[in-house]
């Protein structure tokens, strides 16, 4: 693995006054000392090469994979198989170096099912797919290359070295109805002001927000926020190893199909062979043998399950949990007996807000409250007034990609958690990520920083409180919003909870096992999932 040269806390904020900068490290020596492998995260294996050329960079056409050793004449269903592939530039030359991010899924198309591929970068152009043979019936490997290696250097580069790939629109008003907009982001510098700036820090966080001072207005006159600009951070150059590698299409393969059996009798079936696809059949087996899946006996859903890889696959449309026994809740009845006199609080940005709105949709007697909100970023509030629930949304603070909105309404997570006595029947439910893939890790690292805080002293005054963490899903491949960057941000939610009980719901799974289009808001019936995963972990039993 490469070591970055600068150690991590060498990346972190420094909190500005004005144009002075004062180090502040006391909270982050504090969270080094809990979480130790944190400075390990961004590390990815090492890309040389001639990056200067398009035609060098790995190429999703002329990369293959083949089975790993000799076919066998049958698997079985609970075992893993494997390949290795090999990565290829445009000319066909095999690569020497690794970094490239490949992504590998099995696919069930007829049971719709799927479950993500490990695939394991052996830094010699070579990659080991792994995948656990989970359900009886037909399946295809399927292989993408996400970003070539070259593409991802030139991530890492921007990822550490630019202040910010965005900026964002601060609205001010004054009393007289006078108004000014300006530039404003997470420091000074990327406001762009070439006078004083307007610091914004949040009394209990300590996050802090930059704006240009107006020329006739104070700063205590901003009042409303929205997203700005995408800023040109790349040369044509790097537009095309971002652009050009990628593709919808699976790697080309040679293999022939493989059978798979399980060790119940069954029907064997023959398959045509696709060179596209890596195919194998399980044996289909018949309908008097219950034996279809391969899950082991599994403990309840509780906060603090350390899940495997893969933490989970589909099957008939439904994610089956890997580590504990997740439910399905497939009446309304089912749901509202779940959230029966909880309240949920849920803090993040829209792909978490999709499961307000999944809730709401599917309950008819879970009511929106009227916010007379008018606005992208929120909050929300729905209740069920005969069993006793309610649910909240509320976007995270800055930095927040959105419509205009009232400054008034954006809390940081780790004050509004700071607010919650927590109990029994006190649930919350954390989304962050998605946003801070515009910026340098620091930012990220000094909001998970407060938002740990938080939570440990939230779950130190009531153990019973539940705090679920939704990680961030696949979605985007450009240079603002990648799945690299996502990857990493995912990296750094796991390890920010490290000893706290706390639960996770992998949504980077949840949303790339299926064969379905990238995106990252996604379809409703992985929303549906995800929902139902959380709410294995609010009623375990």
């Amino acid at each position: 693995m490469m070591c970055w040269p600068e150690r991590m806390n060498h990346w972190l904020p420094r909190l500005h006054h004005a144009s002075e900068y004062v180090s502040e490290p006391n909270d982050w020596d504090t969270l080094l000392k809990e979480l130790t492998n944190l400075t390990s995260l961004p590390y990815w294996p090492p890309t040389s090469g001639d990056r200067d050329h398009f035609l060098a960079s790995t190429s999703p056409k002329t990369s293959t994979y083949r089975l790993k050793g000799p076919v066998q004449a049958s698997y079985t269903l609970g075992s893993n198989l494997e390949a290795i592939l090999v990565a290829r530039d445009h000319q066909g030359r095999p690569k020497t170096h690794g970094g490239d991010l490949f992504r590998a899924k099995l696919l069930g198309r007829e049971l719709k099912a799927g479950v993500p591929g490990e695939v394991k970068d052996l830094e010699n152009g070579r990659y080991l797919l792994s995948f656990p043979l989970l359900w009886a019936g037909w399946a295809q490997v399927q292989v993408r290359l996400i970003h070539s290696s070259e593409a991802v250097g030139v991530l890492q580069r921007i990822w550490r070295e630019k202040r910010a790939t965005v900026d964002f629109r601060g609205y001010f008003r004054g009393r007289n109805g006078t108004q000014e907009t300006v530039i404003c982001n997470v420091d000074p510098q990327s406001t762009g002001a070439k006078g004083p700036t307007c610091q914004y820090r949040d009394v209990v966080s300590g996050e802090d927000w930059f704006c240009a001072q107006p020329s006739t207005l104070p700063c205590n006159a901003l009042v409303g926020h929205s997203s700005g600009r995408y800023l040109n951070v790349t040369t044509p150059h790097d537009e095309d190893l971002l652009a050009g590698n990628v593709t919808d299409q699976p790697l080309p393969s040679g293999i022939s199909p493989i059978l798979v059996t399980p060790a119940a009798p069954g029907m064997i079936r023959n398959v045509g062979q696709k060179l596209t696809e890596l195919v194998y059949s399980l044996m289909r087996l018949e309908p008097r043998t219950s034996n279809i899946l391969a899950l082991p006996s599994r403990p309840p859903c509780r906060p603090g399950h350390l899940s495997p890889k893969p933490s989970g696959f589909y099957h008939r449309d439904r994610w089956h949990s890997t580590f504990c026994s997740s439910h399905s809740f497939p009446t309304v009845d089912s749901i509202l007996n779940c959230l029966a006199g909880r309240i949920v609080y849920m803090m993040g940005d829209s792909t978490l807000r999709q499961w307000w709105e999944y809730l709401r949709d599917t309950v008819p007697s879970l009511k929106p409250v009227d916010l007379h909100v008018t606005y992208q970023a929120g909050p929300l509030m729905a209740v069920e007034t005969t069993r006793g629930t309610v649910i909240h949304w509320r976007a995270h603070g800055w930095p927040l990609r959105s419509l205009r909105t009232p400054v008034a309404s954006l809390h940081s997570v780790a004050r509004e958690l700071h607010g919650l006595a927590g109990g029994p029947y006190t649930v919350v439910v954390l989304g962050v990520g998605a946003h801070f893939t515009t910026f340098p890790p620091s930012i990220f690292a000094q909001r998970l920083t407060g938002i740990r805080a938080a939570v440990k002293a939230l779950l130190d005054r009531e153990p019973s409180t539940l705090v679920v963490i939704k990680l961030a899903n696949t979605g985007y491949k450009s240079v603002y919003d990648s799945d690299w960057l996502t990857l990493q941000v995912n990296r750094f939610l796991r390890a920010a909870f490290v000893g706290l009980q706390v639960a996770f719901v992998d949504a980077w799974e949840m949303t790339s096992s299926l064969d379905l289009p990238d995106d990252i808001h996604p379809k409703k019936l992985i929303v549906r999932n995800e929902v139902e995963l959380f709410l294995s972990f609010v009623c375990p039993t």
